[in-house]
């Protein structure tokens, strides 16, 4: 399933390329269209979010209430749920279309030659087994070392990657003693943590409004956690620390695309934030 979507952004930023010269420009673009294309699902799930601050608010009291009443506590939450009209699973569709995004592109950013400008398997294998002649070391990503090895002899395994004088296929990991190949990871490591920190500050901020609207003090116990809540906030942390694992060994035009889809994010959150609060003041 993950070659199929590969297979299918293959072919728009091959488009792109084609038309901008350059494959980091082309990444550019293609994350800027993609989160473009994706903004209705993220509106929906800024609203869900929203009303999920609320709804947590009423599954404290629950929680609190029926804390030494398991099956109590589980029918009362369902009660809850159906009251609001809401799903314990909402926003599982934005986290399942991130994580198919995700490793989608890496497959893309991995062989660009098969799933961006579609080049005949025969050839790239060809150049494969002569680049694995002429080296004893064992290589991760061949197509990226085709690209290096032979683009310059081949037209059809070229790719510009020169993108503000770094090179795109460099693989941190392996390109380790060129300090400009950390250059991508470290930007998009503090955007992570800026997204991050903003997210966090943002829903405490939702929490305290919706407390300040029902006219109740925070309560000083703690409530017992909320499966799904618990399981967002793991996942808040999880998937930084394993895009930025996977951006250390996996060419930087990945990290391009992560470091450019976490700042539109952050503007995103912003401005959406910003626009669903005056629509509910409206």
């Amino acid at each position: 399933m993950i070659s199929f979507f590969a297979n299918t952004f293959g072919y728009f930023l091959n488009f792109l390329y084609n038309n901008l010269g350059n494959f980091g420009l082309a990444m550019i673009v293609f994350s800027i269209i993609v989160k473009l294309v994706l903004l209705p699902i993220t509106i929906k799930q800024q609203k869900t979010m929203k009303k999920t601050a609320k709804v947590q608010q009423k599954l404290k009291e629950i929680q609190d209430k029926y804390k030494n009443n398991p099956e109590k506590l589980n029918q009362e939450t369902i009660e809850l749920y159906k009251r609001e009209n809401m799903s314990p699973f909402s926003g599982c569709l934005g986290a399942i279309v991130q994580i198919i995004l995700l490793f989608s592109v890496f497959y893309l950013v991995r062989s660009p030659l098969t799933y961006m400008k579609k080049v005949d398997s025969g050839l790239i294998e060809q150049y494969k087994i002569e680049i694995e002649e002429e080296s004893s070391t064992n290589n991760a990503y061949p197509e990226i070392s085709i690209i290096k090895q032979k683009g310059n002899e081949d037209e059809k395994v070229y790719i510009n990657m020169n993108f503000l004088g770094l090179d795109l296929s460099g693989v941190p990991i392996q390109d380790a003693s060129d300090v400009k190949v950390f250059i991508i990871p470290a930007l998009y490591v503090i955007t992570t943590f800026f997204s991050m920190k903003l997210n966090s500050s943002m829903n405490k901020k939702k929490e305290k409004e919706n407390l300040i609207t029902d006219g109740k003090e925070p309560a000083k116990e703690e409530a017992l956690p909320n499966p799904m809540e618990q399981a967002n906030k793991n996942m808040m942390y999880i998937m930084p620390i394993m895009s930025i694992s996977i951006a250390l060994v996996a060419p930087l035009g990945l990290a391009l695309y992560w470091l450019v889809n976490n700042i539109l994010m952050i503007v995103e959150r912003l401005v959406l934030n910003k626009v669903i609060k005056e629509e509910e003041k409206a």
